[in-house]
């Protein structure tokens, strides 16, 4: 096997700890000895062993490391954080290379583990698949880089262009554009995020949970955008299954799961400001009409996933316009899916 693919199964061991190591990045590890594979890990959980790690304590014959070559995507931590240096372990296991995909973002580790293994005497091969390494970890270096969380919007509308309908007589509950195999979609993509964010209105008209319930995967820290604090308490978003950050302009409290948030304006700078200090690397932002267009606005979004279905409403709430050709699409049953990328 080639260097290049020892590095593509380090990424492939990597993605396996999505949805469960955040706000960490995803990492996987690979140690060769004689061209041949004798341990490999990745980091599974977040406050769990790192990649490194897991991977070492997978050799069986511990004497193996001596000279051994390490493949990481990523590189090894030099700070004491919820586990010791990952750097420091391969120098005391006296590896004799270190293939590193890309330099970490984070200032606590950026080039610091790759001075330690120098200063070891460890070969260092910095950038192999590193543009690959990058996107696997978009989120993490988002945050480090922007100190904002990554923001992907997501929006299901009609054939003619409509979030919802006319809502009369304060008409309340979901008017489904998506299918149902769309929505189990919908509930993967909220597993892989953070945070999940919404508008008062959609709080109050489609009263959603925001949960992951369709697929097996973790439930996201749940937002609601509520100035005033109009949105009564006995909606789903209340609910235990997940904690809930209000921003508003009123209030500074928490009971139990539920935390409002004071801040002096709901505007997407702020709200994205406090996420970073909370360390929220990743936020989806799911409605309504007008949040959504706030970050659009702003210009403040990364990615956005937008479902049309295979329906006309005639008249509505518009949804939004992004203005840019879709970098992907497809067909998902009955729906077509659009995904969009912001350049920088």
């Amino acid at each position: 096997m080639k260097p290049q693919d020892y590095m593509q199964r380090c990424l492939d061991l990597a993605i396996l700890g999505q949805g469960a190591v955040a706000p960490n990045p995803m990492v996987g590890c690979v140690i060769v000895k004689k061209d041949k594979i004798i341990g490999e890990g990745y980091h599974q959980f977040f406050g769990g062993p790192h990649a490194e790690v897991n991977a070492i304590e997978s050799v069986k014959n511990i004497k193996d490391l001596k000279g051994a070559t390490v493949y990481v995507n990523l590189e090894p931590c030099a700070h004491y954080g919820k586990t010791p240096p990952c750097s420091n372990m391969l120098i005391e296991k006296k590896v004799a290379k270190v293939f590193i995909g890309c330099e970490d973002p984070n200032p606590k580790v950026s080039g610091k583990g790759i001075e330690r293994l120098r200063k070891a005497g460890i070969e260092v091969e910095i950038g192999l698949l590193g543009r690959a390494a990058e996107i696997l970890n978009k989120r993490f270096f988002c945050f480090h880089q922007k100190q904002r969380p990554y923001v992907v919007l997501k929006w299901a509308q009609t054939k003619d262009g409509f979030l919802d309908k006319v809502r009369s007589n304060e008409k309340k509950g979901i008017h489904w554009i998506s299918s149902e195999e769309s929505r189990a979609l919908v509930h993967h993509w909220r597993s892989l995020e953070m945070s999940i964010l919404v508008g008062k209105h959609t709080a109050i008209n489609d009263n959603p949970s925001l949960t992951v319930r369709d697929i097996s995967g973790k439930n996201p820290i749940r937002i609601l955008i509520d100035s005033q604090l109009q949105v009564q308490n006995d909606i789903s978003l209340f609910s235990s299954d997940a904690p809930t950050l209000i921003f508003n302009r009123l209030k500074n409290d928490k009971k139990n799961k539920v935390e409002w948030i004071k801040i002096a304006e709901t505007n997407t700078s702020n709200i994205l400001e406090e996420l970073y200090k909370r360390g929220i690397h990743s936020v989806m932002v799911e409605g309504g009409s007008r949040t959504l267009q706030y970050f659009i606005v702003d210009n403040v979004w990364d990615e956005a996933y937008v479902l049309v279905g295979d329906l006309s409403f005639g008249e509505g709430v518009k949804a939004p316009s992004l203005n840019r050709i879709p970098s992907k699409s497809h067909s998902f049953g009955t729906d077509h899916i659009y995904y969009f990328k912001r350049r920088s």
